[in-house]
């Protein structure tokens, strides 16, 4: 038991440094820099040396104690930090994905609604364009020119980049979520919400481990998202900070977006893969991948309503 009690504090310190203090150590290097530097010497080096010059010959770094003192100040203040990014990380978190924007109060909700609505015009439009090019390609086996096969398929592309399936949300990373759930109903009538809790408990431990890393690769991602708006506080006094901010933010674009992706299609693959051991679990007999079989495994899982009243 203490070797694994040792184990696990090694690897809690391990992601404590790697989660919090490093990123946040180099946070407020950067604050310091913009503290010395300023708007007036942004990119003075020497003023910058100068600063770290006088502060190694201060009375507080000359002595053991104080500089014990420096160095828990900068965890302590790295660690802060990094709980901010987090705390941030999923307010962002909460924004892409959009699950509940219909709950978001006013004015937000409203901007929301208005892009969403705004998704589904163009992606209808879209849709339109591309089901009249595919019925007039006629059926399969029919000769059909290039032109009219790269037409078609560049107006499924700029369809696709709107969202996979009809817009519900006001964010892509919320709609490519939100497709793993409309598929399955569709295909299989299959409530991922009702569903989900269930199929947990029986898939297998290394599909459970892939979608739990997923999960955690969105969940550092947003994070990623919160350090961006810690740099973009930093140019009140500090104009570079723009420019890490800026960085910051295309790559945590593309980060939140590829695991937004990974985790979507690991969620409809395993809810595809493994509700009929979900089904053999229930005692449901012959179960295969129909619409059928998905109809009577949700009438297992779904709860009765309560009793009316006087009944």
């Amino acid at each position: 038991m203490s070797g694994f009690l040792g184990q696990l504090g090694q690897k809690l310190a391990e992601r404590w440094l790697t989660l919090l203090v490093l990123p946040g150590a180099l946070y407020l290097a950067s604050a310091a820099c913009a503290r010395a530097l300023g708007q007036t010497h942004p990119i003075a080096v020497n003023r910058l040396s100068g600063h770290v010059t006088a502060w190694s010959h201060s009375r507080t770094a000359a002595t053991t104690a104080g500089q014990v003192l420096v160095l828990a100040g900068v965890l302590a203040g790295a660690a802060a930090a990094g709980l901010a990014a987090q705390a941030l990380g999923s307010a962002i978190e909460r924004g892409v994905l959009a699950a509940d924007w219909r709950q978001w109060p006013f004015p937000v909700r409203d901007i929301a609604a208005r892009r969403t609505a705004s998704r589904r015009a163009r992606w209808d439009a879209l849709h339109e364009e591309y089901s009249a090019l595919y019925r007039a390609a006629g059926p399969t086996g029919t000769t059909v020119t290039d032109e009219d096969r790269d037409r078609r398929l560049a107006t499924w592309h700029r369809k696709t980049r709107i969202a996979a399936e009809r817009p519900e949300r006001p964010t892509w990373s919320g709609d490519r979520i939100n497709t793993a759930a409309v598929r399955l109903k569709r295909d299989r009538h299959l409530d991922m919400g009702t569903l989900w809790p269930h199929l947990w408990l029986t898939m297998p431990e290394t599909t459970r481990t892939q979608i739990t890393d997923a999960r955690q690769d969105l969940t550092r991602a947003t994070t990623l998202g919160g350090w961006t708006v810690l740099y973009a506080a930093l140019t009140w006094w500090w104009w570079p900070a723009a420019v890490l901010a800026g960085v910051l933010t295309a790559v945590a674009r593309h980060r939140i977006r590829a695991a937004t992706d990974t985790y979507a299609t690991l969620l409809e693959a395993a809810a595809r893969l493994h509700t009929g051991e979900l089904a053999a679990a229930l005692g449901v007999s012959d179960a295969d991948s129909t619409a059928e079989s998905g109809d009577v495994v949700m009438s297992l899982l779904r709860p009765l309503p309560p009793p009316l009243a006087g009944d």
